[in-house]
């Protein structure tokens, strides 16, 4: 058997470190940092204790790491959401189904985690304060402007109907990721009532 070249060893070590950082966002996610051990992780990920230190020194660089990548995805969804097709409120059903899409609850959980519990390393904590609901309003404010315009959206204060939104969506985001809850995700034309006040 011919030994690896260079590119292997980095592909290779590439999805070892995917592999591990899925592990952890599931482990995360359920149990919080102070729930978590490195053991826990390399268990779910299938490898030795021993291993996982030659790619995070620590939980804390690792739940870091996971927070980072999460804050980033997250305002890319949202920037995405402009270049969508359709109306302002096509775009913002769009926006109510990828949150609320089971995929995506590790990744909230994991921020949820990061925003509400103790034992969350500084920098962590910093990532998730950077962007705050304010940030999120923010960033759809235009869009929601757009619709109130166009007839689609309720009329009143929009901050505070995007904040109410993004506060339901939370809530309900958190019911739907305990485990072993019999919770059912109201469909999203009845989410979409608190938008558009009909």
């Amino acid at each position: 058997m011919a030994p690896l070249n260079d590119e292997q060893l980095h592909q290779i070590r590439d999805e070892r470190k995917d592999q591990i950082i899925a592990a952890a966002l599931k482990v995360f996610a359920r149990r919080g940092i102070i729930g978590t051990k490195m053991s826990m992780i390399a268990a779910e990920a299938g490898i030795s204790h021993g291993l996982l230190y030659h790619y995070f020194k620590s939980k804390e660089e690792l739940f870091n790491t996971l927070v980072q990548g999460a804050m980033i995805e997250s305002q890319a969804a949202m920037r995405s959401l402009y270049d969508l097709p359709g109306s302002a409120i096509d775009k913002i059903r769009a926006l109510t189904e990828e949150i609320l899409d089971d995929s995506g609850a590790p990744y909230f959980m994991l921020i949820h985690q990061a925003r509400t519990s103790d034992g969350v390393p500084d920098k962590a904590r910093q990532l998730v304060e950077q962007y705050s609901m304010k940030t999120f309003v923010d960033q759809l404010l235009p869009l929601f402007i757009e619709g109130q315009q166009a007839g689609d959206i309720a009329a009143g204060n929009l901050e505070n109907l995007i904040s109410s939104y993004l506060s339901v969506l939370s809530g309900l985001m958190v019911l739907n990721a305990q485990e072993g809850s019999s919770y059912t995700k109201p469909e999203i034309d009845v989410l979409l009532r608190i938008v558009t006040g009909r």
